[in-house]
C-alpha cells in the first residue's frame, strides 16, 4: 500500500523551502499552503487570499482550500489544481475512517473470548459492536471511568447526525479508486491511450458523459466489456435515437403555446465545403432537426429558399414566430422571401454574428488595429516561450490571457479586454530581475514587446478601445445566455450600450461618432426586427421603468408584431383595446405580486399569470416574448457530417449516419439545457495553445513568430491549470533568481502535435 502522505505530497515538499512558516517536522499537504502567524499552530494565514484563521488549526485551512462550507468561507482566490489535491486529501482521510469502521464492524461476530463489545454508528447508520481488549476495559475500571454496553439515545442522534453529514462528501466511485496511487494512474493512462488511438480531441473530456461513463464501469465493477463495434452501430444507437427522439417530441408539444424560433446555423470547412444545421428553439429547450450539405447553393437565394421553405413545413407555419438566418447576403436574401410568401413570421439575423461585424468594423479602424497588433505581439510572444509562458503564469495566479468564445472578434476583444485587467503584473513580469536577467530580454522580439508592455500609450488606447467594445460584449452576452429567452432584452439592451458608450466619452462628438456610426448602420441594416420593438414594449421589467420611452419606431414595430402573428382581424382588435389595461397596469396587471413579479419572473411567464383576463393579448405575448435571437451553435464534427453527405452510399449506412448526427447534436443541447438549468457549467476551458482553440478562431494569436534563439521544444513544463499530475518531480516555479543560462524557447503547440502524431503512428512504443 502507498502511504497517504506519498499520495498527497505534490505541493507538500515545498513547505521545507519555508522555514519557521510550518511547524517542524510537519507532514500535512495544508502546510504548503498557509503560513504559522506568531509561530502558533492554531493561528494560520492562506497564502492566497491571506485570510488569517484563529482557530481550528490546519483543518481548517484545508476546509478553507476545498471549499467546504460551514464552519470557514471557501477560498476565492486558491488555483483549481491545489484545490482539487486538497479536496482529495480530505476524501482520503474520511474514505479511511469509513474503511476503519468497516474493518471494526466485520469484528461484531467474533468468538474471541478476550473481547468486550462496545457500540457505534457504522455505514448504514445503525449501531455496530466495536470490540475493544478486556485489558483497556480494566485499566478504564481502575481509574474510575464508567463503560456501559451501548449509549444514550442522544449521543446516538449525534453521531447519526454527524455521519450523516460527512458521508455524502465521498461518492462510492471515489472510495474505489482511492486504493492505490498506482492504479489511477494506470487508469489515467488507459484513458488517454483510448483517446490518442481513436483520435478524439481532447475537448471530448468536457462532456458531462465521460465522467458519467466512468462512474457507471465503476458501479459495475471489475470485469466489465466494454460494448462491441456492432452493439455501438445498432441497437445502443438505435435506443439513443429513441431517446433523443422522445425528448425532441416533448418539445415539440410546446410550440402552439409558446411558438418556436427556426435557426439556420451555417459553417464551412477550410476547402469551402458549406453545411448548414437547422435546430428549433423554444423555451423548453432547442431542438436538432437536420443537416444539408450546402455547398452548391448557398449562394443562391432562390435555391436557399427552397430549402428553408421544406423546414417551414416540416416546423409548421403556424408554430413559427421567428426564422434566424446567417447574415450572408444570400441568406438574408432568402429569409426576406420566405417572411414575405407566408407572411405569418418574422426573419432575423443572428444578433452574436451582427455584434461580431460590429466589433470586426471597429478593429479595422487606424486607432482600434494599431492596438490589436500590438496586443497580438504580447500573446504570440508569450505563448510560444515556454519559461515566459510560466513566468506569466507566476505573475498572474495561474490565469491565461487569451479567452476563446464563440466568434473571432469576440475573442479578440475579450483578449483585450484580460490584457488591460493584467496591466500591473504583466509591466512587473517585464521590468523585473527574473526577465532582466534572461536570454529573452536580449532578443529583438522580446526588446519589442516589453517595450509595448511598458508604453503608457498602448494602455491608453486600451482603454478607449474598450470604453466601446465592453457594452456590446455585454449585448452579447445576454443574448448567448441560456437562462431566459433574449429577445425581450435586446432591443433595451442595445440602448442602454449606446448610453454607456456616449457616457464613456464624456459628450466628446468628434471621438465618439465614428463609434456611434458604426453600431447604428449595422442594427438598422442587419439585424433590427419589429419582433425586437414589439418585445422591447412588452416587457414588463422595462415598460414600467420610468426611463421607458416609446418612440415611432416601438409603435409601427408593436403593430407589425399584431398583423403578422395574429391573421384574425377580430382577434387584432381584442388585441388593440385590451393593449391599455397592461399600459395603466389595471386588473391583474396592477395586483401587488404582479409589480413585484415584473423584474424577477420572465416576460413571458409575467404575462402566463397575470393576463388571464386578456387571453389574445396574452397568448400573443407569450408568442413574442418566448424567442430567442441568436442561432445555437453546437460542436461541430466535419469528418461526421462529411460521411453523411457523400455522394455515393448505401440507404441503410445513410439512415445509421442520419441517426447517429440527430443523436449526436441533441445530446450536446440536452447536456447545454441541463447546465443552465443547474445554473452552472461542467465543460472545463480550452488551453488558449490547444488545437482545438487554434483551430476555433484566433489561431493567429497564438501562431508561432519564426525560431527564436536558444530554441529548445518543450511543452511539459507548462502547467495546465486544473489538471491532474500523478508524476513524482517537483515542479519548480520560476522566481527572480533565474539563471539565464536556463532560458528555453518553444512552440508549445508544435511540440504538442508531433507527440501525438507519434504516438498515433506508434501506439506500442
Amino acid at each position: 500500500m502507498v502511504e497517504t502522505r506519498d499520495f498527497f505530497d505534490l505541493p507538500a515538499m515545498q513547505h521545507k523551502d519555508n522555514q519557521g512558516l510550518a511547524p517542524h517536522r510537519a507532514t500535512d499537504p495544508g502546510w504548503a499552503h498557509g503560513t504559522m502567524v506568531n509561530g502558533g499552530r492554531q493561528k494560520i494565514k492562506c497564502k492566497y487570499c491571506h485570510k488569517i484563521f484563529l482557530g481550528g488549526g490546519i483543518s481548517r485551512l484545508k476546509q478553507h482550500l476545498a471549499g467546504e462550507r460551514g464552519n470557514v468561507a471557501p477560498c476565492e482566490e486558491v488555483p483549481e489544481d491545489v484545490k482539487l489535491e486538497i479536496q482529495q486529501h480530505l476524501d482520503f482521510k474520511l474514505s479511511e475512517k469509513l474503511k476503519r469502521q468497516k474493518g471494526l464492524k466485520s469484528n461484531k461476530n467474533s468468538s474471541t473470548p478476550c473481547f468486550e463489545g462496545m457500540e457505534e454508528e457504522g455505514d448504514d447508520g445503525k449501531a455496530v459492536r466495536i470490540q475493544k481488549p478486556l485489558s483497556v476495559l480494566a485499566t478504564s475500571r481502575r481509574r474510575g471511568k464508567k463503560i456501559v454496553e451501548g449509549a444514550s439515545n442522544r449521543t446516538k442522534k449525534r453521531k447519526k447526525q454527524n455521519l450523516a453529514a460527512a458521508t455524502p462528501v465521498v461518492g462510492l466511485p471515489l472510495l474505489q479508486n482511492f486504493a492505490s496511487r498506482e492504479s489511477i494512474y494506470e487508469a489515467d493512462m488507459a484513458v488517454a491511450r483510448f483517446m490518442y488511438d481513436a483520435g478524439l480531441p481532447f475537448s471530448a473530456a468536457n462532456s458531462c458523459f465521460f465522467q458519467q461513463m466512468a462512474d457507471a464501469i465503476a458501479a459495475v465493477g471489475p470485469g466489465y466489456k466494454m460494448p462491441s463495434y456492432q452493439s455501438l452501430r445498432s441497437k445502443l444507437l438505435n435506443k439513443v435515437a429513441q431517446d433523443a427522439g422522445v425528448y425532441s417530441e416533448e418539445l415539440k408539444r410546446t410550440w402552439e403555446v409558446t411558438g418556436c424560433s427556426v435557426l439556420v446555423d451555417r459553417w464551412m470547412d477550410r476547402t469551402g465545403r458549406t453545411v448548414i444545421s437547422f435546430f428549433v428553439y423554444c423555451p423548453k429547450g432547442t431542438v436538432f432537426l437536420k443537416s444539408v450539405d450546402a455547398s452548391d447553393i448557398t449562394n443562391s437565394a432562390e435555391a436557399l429558399l427552397n430549402l428553408f421553405e421544406s423546414i417551414v413545413q416540416e416546423v409548421g407555419p403556424k408554430n413559427i414566430v421567428n426564422f434566424v438566418t446567417d447574415t450572408l447576403a444570400s441568406y438574408r436574401t432568402a429569409g426576406k422571401l420566405l417572411m414575405n410568401k407566408y407572411k405569418t413570421f418574422f426573419c432575423s439575423t443572428c444578433g452574436v454574428q451582427c455584434i461580431d461585424i460590429i466589433l470586426e468594423e471597429i478593429g479595422r479602424m487606424d486607432e482600434v488595429n494599431e492596438v490589436l497588433a500590438k496586443a497580438k505581439r504580447i500573446t504570440r510572444f508569450i505563448y510560444n516561450n515556454d519559461r515566459v509562458l510560466k513566468l506569466m503564469k507566476k505573475k498572474t495566479g495561474g490565469r491565461d490571457i487569451l479567452q476563446v468564445a464563440v466568434t473571432r472578434f469576440t475573442s479578440i476583444f475579450l483578449t483585450l479586454e484580460n490584457i488591460l485587467s493584467l496591466k500591473d503584473h504583466l509591466h512587473r513580469m517585464f521590468t523585473g530581475k527574473a526577465w532582466i536577467q534572461s536570454s529573452f530580454s536580449k532578443q529583438r522580439a522580446g526588446l519589442e514587446v516589453a517595450e509595448i508592455v511598458t508604453d503608457a500609450l498602448f494602455w491608453s488606447f486600451c482603454d478607449q478601445t474598450l470604453k466601446v467594445t465592453k457594452p456590446l460584449l455585454s449585448v452579447l452576452h445576454l443574448m448567448e445566455s441560456e437562462e431566459r429567452p433574449s429577445v425581450g432584452d435586446i432591443y433595451d439592451a442595445m440602448v442602454k450600450a449606446n448610453k454607456s458608450i456616449i457616457e464613456a466619452f464624456d459628450d466628446k462628438e468628434f471621438d465618439l461618432m465614428p463609434y456611434l456610426k458604426v453600431i447604428d448602420r449595422i442594427w438598422q441594416e442587419e439585424f433590427h426586427s419589429p419582433l425586437h420593438a414589439a418585445a422591447y414594449y412588452l416587457n414588463p421589467s422595462v415598460f414600467y421603468n420610468p426611463s421607458f420611452s416609446s418612440g415611432k419606431v416601438i409603435q409601427k414595430g408593436l403593430l407589425d408584431c399584431i398583423e403578422t402573428l395574429e391573421p384574425n382581424l377580430s382577434a387584432q382588435v381584442m388585441i388593440t383595446s385590451h393593449i391599455t389595461f397592461y399600459e395603466e397596469a389595471v386588473g391583474d396587471f396592477g395586483r401587488p405580486v404582479a409589480l413585484r413579479g415584473r423584474e424577477s419572473l420572465a416576460p413571458a411567464t409575467w404575462w402566463s399569470l397575470y393576463a388571464v383576463d386578456c387571453p389574445e393579448l396574452q397568448r400573443l405575448a407569450i408568442r413574442i416574448l418566448s424567442q430567442t435571437c441568436s442561432i445555437t451553435r453546437c460542436r461541430r464534427n466535419w469528418s461526421m457530417f462529411e460521411r453523411i453527405h457523400l455522394k455515393k452510399k448505401n440507404r441503410l449506412e445513410h439512415q445509421r449516419l442520419n441517426d447517429l448526427i440527430f443523436v449526436h447534436n441533441n445530446l450536446h443541447l440536452q447536456q447545454r439545457r441541463a447546465e443552465a438549468v443547474k445554473a452552472k457549467c461542467s465543460k472545463g476551458t480550452l488551453d488558449p495553445i490547444c488545437l482545438e482553440a487554434m483551430n476555433a478562431n484566433i489561431g493567429d494569436w497564438v501562431e508561432d513568430m519564426g525560431s527564436l534563439e536558444g530554441e529548445d521544444l518543450s511543452w511539459m513544463d507548462v502547467s495546465v491549470p486544473s489538471e491532474r499530475t500523478f508524476f513524482s518531480q517537483e515542479v519548480q516555479n520560476m522566481d527572480d533568481s533565474v539563471d539565464s543560462t536556463e532560458d528555453r524557447s518553444s512552440n508549445v503547440t508544435k511540440e504538442k502535435l508531433k507527440k501525438l502524431e507519434f504516438y498515433c503512428s506508434n501506439p506500442g512504443e
